[in-house]
């Protein structure tokens, strides 16, 4: 036996060793330390387990009860159902599995009592529990499990609760004095938390229910502050790098800068930003260059930004754009490099907000660039930007991957010449091909969708250390945006252009789908155009491609075979796609039937009707993106919602899109219904990934920890503290994981 440590092998726990070993490795747990800190997910009130006749649709519940009868039943689909029935002495239960045939196998080779959990639903016969987490109880176990509240695990296949629940137990047992406490007991004090040995020991073996409440306050804030810390330090070192002092108070104040700038380094220290920097790479103006020769022709000399900005947009700013702008104008004069998220809503305007920075990086005599998800919405920025920027004399071009070798070559010559001031794409902008004269300032549109490999790759493309503004048309709860994006300034456009009506929004059910079909040809009839949006069947994208040829087909020999009928989808080629939404674009379309590939960036402000079929497939945030497609124009526009909706979780998200247009609304609604880990994404990890706080449930212990590390790092920004050297390991670690983060 080695001397005791949390690095001692979870082997040599009692109860564990090297038969059970292996599975605990699975998991995960290869030492004392890593079974100490695998938490209970929930717990079972095992003193008051109801009995099966009261068991409730709807209701999640604990049963306990033995197995009568095992039966499997294989679908045309291929699907193996396993069905047991499990009963007490009031009544019956079924538990339901699919694709499992390895529970077959536990239930018959080990023939005990059995005490499941899961959501009950009205079965044929009698109720059910699909896909239950179960345990079945043998003669060697504890009696003592019946009366207490019992930690139910994480688990994997092959890993028992009563394997873990052993290894936890013995961990408690002979190891809990070896934790080491990482908070200050100045933290500690201020936040009223329990000390870790024992948060750890009331976390796996509660002596009460106020207890387990304690220990688990104290593990959320420890989990919460490692992240926040991670965070402000990142920010802190950001605040202390050196970029571009863009001189906004010189255009603003129309002093003659039209005709571009040099770089150089110089000491600057300024009244408004004293002390924060010893020397930045700034702007100043020079007379003798050809860059800016164009601009002359139809720039006003020293005509002043906010003046410009004013003749570029074709409509007034709304008020929340103007604030937005001023908080960008804010941060570029500062010698720093920008770092700043806008949230916006569709149709907020956060395009317009782009375009004026853009502007401003341009007059300031640096290009910028715009990188965005999908080839559509890069073509749509262009032309936006390329309207808004060509009567000013700056050129704006477009680089993504189905360019042909010509156009490409002829778009990267300009770019590393510097003609051309703006440049946007898709990822193909990050390539190594691609070099830039004078990049200074980063638009990253619906960032999420980009990893943080793919950001920095664009950043590392410009001149010294360029700004960087993120932007999503993806309202997200605060909660998340503090923990994905924590390491950003926000602004937020919190106000939609005026004119604009709210969208009606209406769900029918399957059986009113004619009378919708009618309604839509009636729009058409008066000149409007129409999106049908196919079923979420799954998520691959050949499933969603055959939902929508079918839907399709459908629609375009039967329902409305007098109409002209467009089809587009993931699977198209970029030719294809394209020419398709010019043609809805140009109104040689009626109706446009799509995949999700419509969800972020269409703008076709005379399509004025949404139809979702079978919207309770798709989740509140998907509908609402899909929803903003319509309602671009000053008409009056509608989205349609067909489902039957049958489940609770469904006719949720059908209320909350009839009952709300505010995006932010729908965003802490769907945060309560699915979850963060899908909201922000099927493929995310770092940031989410926590083993006990719950963004919903835990809103404001978050609070809490963000400020309590903001003020730690403002005392002791590199933790160099002696009393913060076991937090500075702990927050080393958090950062290790952020660095491979990426949200798709």
């Amino acid at each position: 036996m080695p001397e005791r440590s949390l690095e001692t092998e979870a082997q040599f726990l009692k109860g564990v060793g090297p038969r059970n070993a292996p599975g605990l490795a699975k998991l995960g747990l290869r030492t004392v330390g890593d079974v100490l800190y695998h938490l209970p997910r929930r717990y079972e009130d095992r003193r008051h387990i109801p009995p099966i006749s009261s068991l409730k649709p709807g209701q999640f519940a604990t049963i306990k009860g033995t197995v009568d009868e095992i039966e499997t039943r294989p679908t045309r689909g291929g699907m193996v159902i396993l069905r047991a029935a499990v009963s007490d002495h009031s009544g019956t239960v079924s538990l339901i599995w699919f694709n499992q045939p390895w529970v077959r196998r536990q239930l018959e080779k080990y023939k005990g009592e059995i005490i499941a959990y899961g959501m009950v639903k009205e079965g044929h016969w009698a109720n059910e529990i699909n896909g239950p987490e179960f345990e079945i109880l043998g003669e060697d176990d504890d009696p003592e499990d019946f009366a207490r509240i019992v930690p139910v695990y994480p688990l994997t296949e092959g890993v028992t609760q009563k394997t873990v629940r052993k290894a936890a137990r013995a961990a408690v047992e002979g190891y809990i004095r070896f934790a080491p406490e990482p908070l200050p007991v100045a933290i500690r004090r201020k936040h009223g938390l329990m000390g870790i040995q024992e948060a750890l020991k009331q976390i796996h073996d509660p002596s009460t229910d106020e207890q387990r409440v304690e220990a688990r306050k104290r593990l959320v804030f420890e989990e919460f502050f490692y992240l926040q810390l991670a965070l402000a330090m990142r920010r802190k070192e950001t605040e202390q790098e050196l970029g571009i002092a863009f001189p906004i108070g010189d255009l603003v104040a129309g002093v003659t800068v039209l005709r571009g700038y040099g770089v150089t380094d110089r000491n600057t220290e300024t009244p408004k930003h004293r002390n924060t920097a010893k020397s930045a790479v700034i702007a100043k103006p020079f007379h003798d260059s050809h860059l800016f020769e164009s601009e002359q022709k139809n720039l006003r000399e020293g005509e002043p930004l906010w003046e410009q900005i004013h003749r570029m947009l074709p409509f007034d700013l709304t008020g929340a754009q103007k604030r937005v702008i001023e908080e960008i104008f804010s941060d570029m004069e500062r010698p720093h490099p920008m770092n700043r998220l806008v949230q916006g809503d569709v149709g907020s305007g956060k395009t317009a907000v782009a375009a004026a920075s853009m502007l401003a990086a341009v007059r300031s005599g640096y290009q910028a660039a715009l990188m965005a998800p999908t080839e559509i919405l890069a073509e749509q920025h262009y032309a936006n930007l390329h309207r808004l920027f060509d009567p000013l004399g700056m050129e704006v071009v477009l680089l993504v991957g189905k360019q042909g070798v010509r156009e490409r070559r002829k778009a990267t010559e300009k770019t590393a010449a510097g003609e051309a001031k703006i440049a946007i794409g898709t990822h193909a902008i990050i390539q190594e091909g691609v070099k830039f004269d004078r990049l200074g300032f980063v638009v990253i549109d619906e960032q999420h969708r980009f990893g943080v490999l793919q950001r920095a790759a664009l950043r590392e493309k410009g001149l010294g250390n360029p700004d960087v503004l993120v932007m999503t048309a993806t309202p997200i709860p605060r909660t998340l945006t503090m923990t994905l994006y924590g390491d950003l300034e926000l602004s937020v456009i919190d106000e939609m252009p005026p004119g604009r009506k709210p969208i009606k929004t209406h769900w029918k059910q399957p059986f009113e789908r004619l009378s919708v079909y009618d309604a839509v040809r009636k729009l058409i009839e008066q000149g409007r155009q129409a999106y049908f949006v196919c079923p979420m069947v799954s998520e691959s994208e050949k499933m969603l491609t055959q939902a929508a040829e079918e839907l399709h087909y459908r629609l375009s020999t039967n329902v409305y075979r007098d109409l002209r009928v467009g089809l587009l989808h993931g699977q198209m080629k970029p030719k294809d796609k394209e020419e398709t939404m010019e043609r809805f674009r140009a109104h040689e379309l009626d109706i446009l039937v799509s995949t999700t590939v419509i969800e972020v960036g269409v703008d076709v402000p005379n399509a004025v009707t949404m139809v979702i079929e079978d919207a309770g497939r798709f989740g509140l945030s998907q509908l609402h993106q899909l929803r903003g497609r319509v309602g671009r124009g000053g008409t009056q526009s509608y989205c349609v919602l067909i489902s039957d909706a049958k489940t609770e979780d469904a006719r949720s998200r059908m209320d909350i899109m009839v009952g709300t247009t505010d995006g932010f609304k729908i965003a802490e609604e769907d945060l309560r219904l699915r979850g963060p880990g899908e909201l922000a994404g099927t493929k995310q990890s770092g940031n989410l990934d926590f083993k006990i706080a719950d963004l919903v449930q835990d809103g404001r212990m978050l609070e809490v920890a963000r400020q309590a590390a903001m003020d730690l790092v403002e005392r002791d920004p590199g933790l160099d503290l002696e009393e913060h050297v076991l937090l500075k390991d702990r927050v080393s670690e958090r950062r290790s994981q952020m660095a491979v983060v990426t949200i798709s």
